[in-house]
């Protein structure tokens, strides 16, 4: 455990009995004493409280800066207004994606939020494409306010940040102290998230959670809460092999975007079909899937693979992602779990409705 990277507020999740696992080389916290069911359900109930500085978080700066980072992406930047945010891939030449990001224009720069275990890869890659416009925020925390009774908080601390709708951020102060926060999160729930110096992260936490509707919220329900809410997790939904497009992200790629890595292969893709699909999984009974594990059809042929499975505390039955032969058009599939033949319906994402504050 020596060798692992500490998050700054370590000493707190210990003293908060957290269970600390590793997790993207960083020791981290996977669940807190009442566990991971009681979590999911209090953020979807009240406000959950997340601590996400492990993630990658970088400012690009400089002449053409959106130009030249709109030459990466399959997603348009021109109509990226100031104080918005987009949600985009990094993509490479055979069109598989790098890594996922929400990209923020702020005043005069961009800020972009990356996954933990894709930081270091993805700053080098910016840093070699972009002539080193990148300054990363090595000494920023991050941290999440997810729940419908988040605004309830936020009002007490930012009335700016109140303001704001779904995918808009803001640079604005709590007590004084310094923070970029932005309308958004990975919960389906309305809330925020806040980027600030880690000098200032354990005055923030603390205040944060000392809001009776605040709990702490580890990494076990962080991801039983996205996956409800049918977000894709890097290195299970998205890798470099796997495309926008077989991914089911087309909503993501500019239908005019043009000369960005892996184009052509993304373009025929969308015209003529990709190979796999994402799909969403109910599954009947009470056994869970898992990652890897092959979905066949009802003539017993391997039509796919569980890409993530868990049990949903909000709808109290498994539920599961999964790339699947796109030609399969089959309603029930099947999982083989300890010798058991597990059917799953298939079934629209998200499997709970998400309640961003978004503009009417």
């Amino acid at each position: 455990m020596s060798d692992l990277k500490q998050i700054p507020l370590d000493d707190l999740h210990r003293s908060l009995n957290a269970k600390m696992v590793t997790y993207a080389g960083y020791r981290m916290p996977v669940q807190y004493p009442t566990g991971i069911i009681k979590e999911h359900l209090h953020c979807r109930s009240q406000v959950g409280f997340f601590d996400i500085s492990h993630m990658g978080q970088c400012l690009l700066r400089g002449p053409n800066i959106m130009e030249k980072l709109d030459l990466l992406i399959p997603s348009a930047l021109n109509n990226l207004a100031k104080g918005h945010q987009c949600y985009s891939v990094l993509t490479n030449a055979s069109g598989g994606i790098i890594d996922d990001l929400i990209i923020s224009r702020l005043e005069n720069d961009l800020m972009i939020v990356v996954n933990a275990n894709c930081k270091e890869k993805d700053f080098a890659y910016l840093k070699n494409r972009l002539n080193d416009h990148v300054q990363v925020l090595s000494d920023q925390a991050l941290f999440a306010l997810q729940g419908p009774m988040a605004k309830i908080v936020m009002v007490q601390l930012s009335e700016q940040a109140c303001q704001l709708y779904y995918l808009q951020t803001v640079k604005t102060k709590i007590k004084g102290i310094q923070c970029i926060i932005s309308r958004s999160g990975y919960s389906g729930e309305d809330g925020f998230e806040i980027s600030v110096a880690n000098h200032y992260a354990r005055e923030i936490a603390e205040l944060l959670l000392s809001f009776q509707q605040v709990k702490p919220i580890g990494l076990g329900a962080r991801d039983t809460l996205r996956l409800e809410s049918g977000f894709c997790l890097y290195g299970n939904e998205l890798t470099d092999t796997i495309t926008p497009v077989e991914a089911s992200l087309h909503w993501l790629i500019d239908k005019d975007k043009r000369n960005f890595p892996g184009e052509k292969i993304i373009r025929e893709q969308l015209q003529r079909g990709a190979v796999s699909k994402r799909i969403g999984l109910v599954v009947e009974g009470r056994i869970p899937v898992r990652e890897h594990q092959s979905i066949h059809n009802s003539d017993h042929r391997i039509v796919g693979m569980i890409s993530s499975g868990r049990f949903s505390p909000s709808l109290n039955k498994p539920i599961a992602m999964a790339l699947i032969d796109a030609q399969c058009s089959d309603a029930i599939l099947y999982a083989h779990v300890r010798n058991k033949k597990i059917a799953m319906q298939v079934t629209t994402l998200p499997f709970v409705t998400p309640r961003y504050h978004r503009r009417n």
